[in-house]
């Protein structure tokens, strides 16, 4: 499917470019997202990911991905029932979804990156994608998301009255798309068209592979040593600090709260508004909480990974830099599949596509209550997270940031994903070419989430 897609958008680009004498912008918009590929998403993300390749290294090493992945296993089971459940792709999808929710992507993707890495090792098909990395993939692109911070922070910039509003609406509009996001994805793989094995074919014939140096040898893990009675008790008194301190900035007087505000202003620009978590008022405390855990998690896990690792017997030095080493591959690796999708993107962007099509939907999409407005946000959000943020910052100063459409907008900007591009990137790490279903998935995820928004947001606000 991914193959069509990329070459309707390819040719629609130069058709329209041609009929409305965009020529020189279709080629521009190749050109720049090419080099947006490589210079500022390959290669800053090599240093992101070895960072994080290197804890999931010792997460595994000392049995944590092991621990996580059985504390959750009548999920994981139902959801992925082709993974064993102690292969380490389960604790890796579900630190990737926890980060997600949190809103952590720059933990997410990396993760998301080493799961899939994990998935590879049980592929009998390289090249293809199998049924438990098209669900990853639907779960990543309808993610339940706790804290939509990049959409209140533009509301809050611009004044609004409550710019935490669309923490409820975002967060009920990605229960519903997640929701239909597993069932399709379940639906989809028994289809005749999405089957593994191409017809008449030996179910466990390989595909052929992008190359042979790509190919992912199975993670063999030797059994840590069992931790010592006074660990667990760092262990378990390292959590402890962590809950007090969660609860402290949470519940904490006012002071502290003026305290943070005071050192914010002196740090950010005028313009940089306060973080929604640290209002003073009672009816943010769970907003706060939220954010807290956000705020708190990486430096968390930076600290526990390490110190359990050591209390287990790992060499904790070697084995993190044996596991950053996978950084660069993993970033590099990709580098075409992005180059790819993003500059079908670019060249559809410049060609006047999106306006194209919402001049052609507008007309269609008035009488059920859906405002033209949210049309360029919903057309570029699969294709582009930072085009979707220019075009929300656009309409909040258009429209006012309290406005229902800017409301709906902020709802569908913080409960949809970048899905093109997550299904380029993560796809592209382990070489996999046939996507199956899990573009489709994708979009109908997508397209849930932006109906439940617009209908949640007439209830809610209108």
């Amino acid at each position: 499917m991914l193959n069509y897609l990329w070459l309707a958008l390819v040719l629609l680009a130069a058709i329209i470019g041609a009929a409305t004498g965009r020529i020189a912008e279709v080629t521009a918009g190749a050109f720049q997202m090419a080099d947006t590929a490589v210079m500022k998403i390959a290669l800053p993300l090599v240093g992101i990911m070895a960072l994080w390749l290197g804890l999931m290294r010792l997460a595994e090493r000392s049995g944590l991905v092991q621990l996580l992945a059985r504390a959750l296993r009548p999920i994981m089971r139902r959801l992925f029932p082709d993974v064993p459940v102690e292969h380490p792709a389960m604790g890796s999808m579900v630190m990737n979804m926890a980060a997600n929710m949190l809103g952590l992507s720059n933990a997410a993707t990396p993760l998301g990156l080493r799961a899939m890495r994990d998935l590879e090792t049980l592929n009998k098909h390289p090249g293809t994608a199998t049924n438990a990395m098209c669900t990853f993939l639907a779960i990543n692109t309808s993610s339940i998301q706790l804290l939509p911070t990049t959409a209140i922070a533009i509301l809050a910039a611009q004044k609004a009255k409550d710019p935490t509003a669309i923490v409820g609406t975002a967060f009920l509009a990605t229960v519903f798309s997640t929701i239909v996001a597993v069932a399709v994805v379940k639906w989809m793989q028994n289809w005749r068209m999405f089957r593994v094995a191409p017809e008449g074919a030996a179910a466990t014939a390989p595909l052929p592979s992008a190359d042979p140096a790509t190919e992912i040898a199975p993670v063999i893990l030797a059994e840590p040593a069992p931790m010592p009675g006074w660990g667990r008790a760092v262990v378990g008194l390292l959590l402890a600090l962590f809950a007090a301190l969660v609860a402290w900035m949470v519940l904490a007087p006012a002071g502290y709260h003026a305290a943070t505000a005071a050192l914010h202003a002196q740090i950010f620009p005028a313009h940089v508004p306060l973080p929604p978590w640290e209002d003073t008022s009672s009816q943010h405390v769970a907003l706060r909480a939220i954010g807290t855990l956000s705020l708190l998690a990486v430096p968390f896990l930076l600290v526990l990974f390490p110190l359990y690792a050591a209390l287990r017997g790992v060499k904790v030095y070697e084995e993190f830099v044996d596991g950053a080493k996978e950084g660069f591959q993993v970033a590099i690796r990709v580098i075409p599949f992005l180059v790819a999708i993003l500059v079908a993107i670019g060249m559809f962007r410049g060609a006047g596509g999106i306006e194209a099509l919402k001049s052609a939907l507008a007309p269609l999409l008035v009488p059920l209550g859906f405002p033209p407005d949210l049309l360029p946000i919903v057309l570029v959000r699969p294709l582009s997270g930072s085009a979707t943020t220019a075009l929300f910052a656009e309409l909040v100063q258009r429209l006012g940031p309290d406005a229902l459409t800017t409301r709906m907008a902020g709802t569908i900007f913080g409960s949809s994903e970048t899905t093109f591009y997550v299904i380029a990137v993560y796809f592209g790490s382990v070489a996999v070419r046939r996507a199956r279903h899990a573009v489709a998935a994708g979009l109908v995820a997508d397209f849930v989430g932006v109906v439940a928004s617009v209908i949640i947001c007439h209830l809610m606000f209108d």
